[in-house]
């Protein structure tokens, strides 16, 4: 064992200084060291170290720093240099140390500076964070909080342990007193059962959501989500109409709100309602209007179900002053960070149920925290006890598997469910199948049916023999996949006379947009030239280079935005996607964006177009590509995923999912590396360390 480095509080500073210089560290990392320090002058450097490091890992969605992992894979646990860079250099982190540092003083030299991981051992680490001031969990007044071998920000950990309680009061609850035979009655109207049909997963789900405080539901694209919840919120509405709630009261509809994390999220859950609810079969379940009446049709947002408040991290709702309903579902539940689910349990009544429907293999919330992939780790081997088997058929359902059934299984297997037959993707879809290859880590097949090709799949290589040839695919497509060249085509040809009708205009802005959303272009990185900067500046050069596009900078017709940030006066939310049309003509007026209006599709009406002048417009970027995070929620006809050359943390199997499976019709896969680089991206997994499920919760 090498003896554990000697780093001062003054070695720590330049040497955190450093790293924030390069841009490995943010500037509210070094920050927080910093204050540490002048708090307590007799913080050991690594103490000063890992306050950084847990500032920095918050950043990239950790609710904690893991010590014993970071000394066991300093790389891969820290991604130091960041991995959303390909411009930094060798990583201090690396096996050889980094060159000296040019601004680095004679003399000044320390081993820790550029490798201060190496030769320590963990149990000299956890000494020189146990501060009695700065980490203990019993010091209210300390800023982290050591626990076992994770270091956390206090507020995290509060958050995380508040969390887990919530759970686990919500799981050791008695089931929810309902009668058996009305409810296989109305499982039976809503799912009508055929003999000897599998399992039907959605009832499963409506069944076991019906008797639990708590229900997760999970499942991939096409499983049924939508659909699940909207019999569930039948299902339940009918039988609190029929019966008497306890306590001798007559019987009255459910208080039931919906929600979603982003209000994307919440106005595509609010279209599907709508058409749904229409179709449900509820002649034999009693009053058919007034059980459509019962059942909500409008989504909101967690901030806005929760009432947030400007410049506070208070919300109107809270333990002292619960939410006034009886059942919450939350749509897209893998988009939800840990400070947001917290909220959420404090502010549920006890009585009420809490319902959560999402992807447990899409990636995991931008903020910090994985809570329903954490939730949902057991979900694929059921471990539903005998006794819930029992019930399952005796409530109509056929008997689940054995392998599915364990004596042993956990409060928290009981509530969750996951749906497991797509309807979107028929099982020889090459998309629905490589989907499943990588989420079961399987590189090979995945790499067989990229080689292999079909119609919904496709691979194609940047190298420099045909770079050229594939970027000009991207542009002008092929007969059966129109490239970027289809909807600026449509732009200009389909403009209408400057006199026209503003239907005529908005049946226009309708063609471009939908012409729009058959393609686009998914990249893994923000910065660097496979980055969502670099990539941008490519396509709009090579538009510009075919005359598409009369500029690369600046508001121009044709440049597609995203709305990055909520804005209300707008009606525009966080994700929201527009085209940028010519109205008039744009030299008559020389401000920016004169003449030009950019066309969105109003989420609250389908089949409108929200029209909006490009200077109100304070929070866009342009998009012909986007990062993966940033398309999570959405679903485009074809998808193109742009990969980097090389591996890196970020590259992970949840992205390469989550960037399949925004495809619903055909997806690319565009390399500039080796097919290794896939291959290594499908075997990383995205570990966001937490301990939520510590003690089984």
């Amino acid at each position: 064992m090498k003896p554990v480095p000697s780093l001062s509080g003054h070695h720590a500073d330049g040497l955190l200084t450093r790293w924030a210089a390069r841009g490995w560290l943010r500037p509210i990392d070094i920050a927080f060291a910093g204050f540490l320090r002048r708090e307590a002058p007799d913080a050991h450097g690594l103490l000063l170290l890992a306050a950084a490091l847990v500032s920095h890992q918050l950043g990239r969605g950790h609710v904690c720093l893991d010590l014993a992992a970071a000394l066991d894979d300093p790389v891969g646990t820290l991604a130091i240099p960041p991995p959303d860079r390909d411009d930094t250099g060798p990583s201090p982190l690396d096996p050889t140390p980094a060159e000296p540092d040019p601004r680095q003083s004679p003399g000044d030299e320390d081993p820790a500076a550029s490798h201060p991981l190496t030769g320590l051992a963990l149990a000299d680490w956890l000494a020189a964070v146990a501060h009695p001031a700065l980490s203990h969990p019993d010091s209210p007044g300390s800023p982290l909080v050591l626990h076992g071998s994770r270091l956390y920000l206090r507020r995290y950990w509060q958050h995380e342990r508040d969390l887990r309680a919530a759970i686990a009061i919500r799981l050791r609850a008695d089931p929810v007193p309902l009668p058996t035979d009305a409810l296989r009655r109305a499982l039976d109207t809503l799912f009508p059962a055929t003999p000897g049909a599998a399992i039907d997963w959605q009832r499963t789900a409506c069944a076991l959501a019906a008797r639990s405080r708590l229900a997760i539901i999970t499942g991939g694209p096409g499983t049924g989500k939508t659909t699940t919840v909207v019999r569930l919120l039948a299902l339940l509405q009918a039988l609190a109409l029929q019966h008497a709630p306890e306590g001798g009261e007559p019987p009255r509809p459910l208080r039931i709100r919906l929600a979603a994390p982003t209000g994307k999220a919440a106005a595509r859950l609010n279209a599907s309602i709508a058409g749904a609810v229409a179709q449900l079969p509820l002649a034999t379940l009693g009053d058919a209007d007034a059980l459509r009446l019962a059942i909500p049709h409008r989504v909101s947002t967690l901030h806005r179900l929760l009432g947030s408040r400007p410049d506070t991290r208070a919300m109107r709702y809270h333990a002292g002053e619960p939410l006034p309903l009886d059942v919450l579902v939350i749509d897209e539940a893998s988009m939800i960070d840990l400070e947001m689910m917290a909220a959420v349990m404090a502010a549920l009544p006890p009585q009420a149920r809490l319902v959560l429907l999402g992807d447990r293999d899409q990636l995991a919330s931008v903020e910090a925290g994985a809570v329903l992939g954490e939730l949902c780790e057991g979900a694929a081997r059921g471990g539903y006890t005998p006794a819930t088997a029992r019930w399952l058929a005796d409530l109509g359902s056929p008997m689940l598997p054995d392998a599915l059934v364990e004596p042993q299984g956990t409060a928290l297997d009981q509530a969750v469910v996951m749906l497991r037959h797509s309807h979107r993707f028929a099982a020889d879809s090459g998309i629905g199948r490589l989907a499943a290859a990588v989420n079961r880590g399987d590189t090979a097949g995945a790499q067989a049916l990229l080689d292999a090709g079909g119609p919904d799949l496709a691979r194609r290589r940047l190298d420099r023999h045909d770079a050229q040839a594939a970027w000009q695919w991207l542009i002008d497509g092929s007969a059966t996949d129109p490239g970027l060249r289809a909807w600026l085509s449509c732009l200009r040809t389909q403009r209408p006379a400057a006199d026209a009708e503003q239907a005529e205009r908005d049946a226009w802005a309708r063609a471009v947009l939908a012409t729009h959303a058959r393609l686009q272009v998914l990249c893994v990185l923000r910065h660097g030239p496979w980055g969502v900067s670099g990539l941008n500046a490519r396509i709009a050069g090579l538009l510009h280079d075919a005359g598409l596009i009369t500029a690369v900078e600046g508001w121009y017709a044709g440049r597609p935005v995203m709305v990055t940030r909520n804005d209300s006066a707008l009606g525009l939310m966080n994700g929201d996607i527009g085209v940028t049309l010519p109205v008039t003509d744009a030299r008559a007026d020389g401000r920016p964006g004169a003449g030009l209006r950019v066309a969105f599709p109003d989420a609250t009406a389908a089949g409108k177009v929200r029209w909006v002048n490009p200077l109100r417009l304070t929070a866009v970027q342009t998009v012909y590509a986007l990062t993966v995070h940033k398309a999570q929620g959405s679903e485009f006809d074809h998808a193109v995923l742009a990969l980097p050359p090389t591996a890196n943390p970020i590259l992970t199997r949840e992205l390469v999912y989550t960037a399949i499976t925004r495809a619903g019709r055909r997806f690319t896969l565009l390399e500039s590396g080796p097919p290794a680089t896939l291959s290594q991206a499908i075997e990383r997994r995205v570990r966001r360390a937490s301990g939520l499920r510590e003690g089984g919760a």
